[in-house]
């Protein structure tokens, strides 16, 4: 019983450590999940193109996909979108890069989305 009496409990170094990394951390998932947010927005938006290839012409399926990359913000232009069509698959690729603004550091955050659907 006298050996922790004699503790002293000094672990405010540890807990200030805890909170420097927990504050960290909350900084770097408060400048990646709005991007990841957006790209998944991005997604979503191919995919469903994808699907309604049969009623549209590739042209406005690029203006559709344009449109939404830049509604959020994100760097995709007419050379990052590959439209590949046969005689019943449409296949859609939109590769590109996002960077992200770090103090003192720039990550390039590299996307590639893929969506392949049979045409009806």
């Amino acid at each position: 019983m006298s050996r922790w009496r004699r503790q002293r409990g000094e672990g405010q170094m540890g807990c200030l450590v805890g909170i420097i990394f927990l504050l960290i951390g909350a900084f770097i998932a408060y400048k990646l999940i709005p991007v990841k947010v957006r790209a998944a927005e991005l997604r979503q938006e191919i995919i469903d193109q994808a699907k309604s290839a049969g009623m549209r012409n590739d042209d406005k399926i690029m203006a559709a996909i344009l449109r939404k990359a830049e509604d959020e913000n994100l760097p995709v232009g007419k050379e990052n979108v590959v439209i590949k069509r046969t005689a019943n698959t449409i296949v859609i690729d939109v590769d590109y890069v996002v960077p992200v603004e770090f103090p003192g550091y720039k990550y390039n955050w590299s996307f590639s989305h893929h969506a392949e659907n049979p045409i009806f």
